[in-house]
């Protein structure tokens, strides 16, 4: 359904990003981010599934600024290398964001939806970005750390209650100091909306598409 096409940050480096239009005009532009396996076969399907539901839809390769066409399987190799290229590319990983936001901003309003890594880097995003008019977060393991950010556009997120690396006492903090942010668990591990992984939860990946698609509606 999509294709590849390559872009340019701010600071010229060049990468590419992954994007998929829907069939109809736009309802608005949602920008995809990646775990830290890459966009890989799994990022590339959710960037589809959004352009099916009706927005230009785009997955930008943030690993790119160290090696490309990165795909990493869920594994421990895939996890270790992942957490790595993670740290080598988490501090400009917002420029390139910017600018996969500026290409769906052609569509209208534009939604930022991130998973693992990605869904740290959409709470960044929301709390930094004048551009951006909804951000969803799935598990993103640095969102209770930096609870003190002021989003600037509405913001939802999901967590897993058996998640070992997002304790679930941490959530409730985020909670009570941002009460303004929706935020939802769900009785699963990290990464449960990945069908390409063992922790994936179909039930809670349901009600969370669910409410993610009606949060969206509203704010784009």
């Amino acid at each position: 359904m999509g294709e590849f096409l390559e872009l340019k940050a701010e600071d010229n480096n060049i990468f590419s990003a992954y994007i998929s239009q829907p069939s109809e005009k736009p309802i608005a532009g949602i920008v995809i981010l990646q775990e830290i396996f890459g966009v890989n076969k799994h990022i590339k399907e959710v960037t589809d599934l959004y352009a099916s539901k009706g927005y230009l839809s785009i997955a930008p390769a943030l690993f790119d600024r160290i090696e490309n066409s990165v795909e990493l399987e869920y594994n421990e190799n895939g996890i270790s290398k992942g957490r790595k290229l993670k740290e080598l590319c988490d501090k400009n990983a917002l420029k390139d964001i910017d600018a996969a936001i500026s290409v769906v901003s052609s569509a209208g309003k534009v939604g930022i939806i991130g998973y693992c890594w990605g869904g740290s880097l959409s709470w960044r995003m929301a709390c930094q970005s004048n551009n951006l008019s909804a951000s969803v977060c799935y598990y993103g393991g640095d969102i209770p750390k930096l609870k003190n950010l002021e989003p600037k556009c509405g913001v939802l997120t999901h967590f897993g209650e058996l998640d070992q690396g997002i304790p679930i006492e941490s959530v409730e903090v985020f909670k009570s100091v941002k009460p303004e942010v929706i935020t939802y668990t769900y009785p699963a591990d990290h990464g449960f909306n990945c069908d390409h992984r063992k922790q994936y939860c179909q039930i809670s990946t349901k009600v969370a598409l669910d409410r993610t698609l009606k949060f969206l509606k509203v704010n784009l």
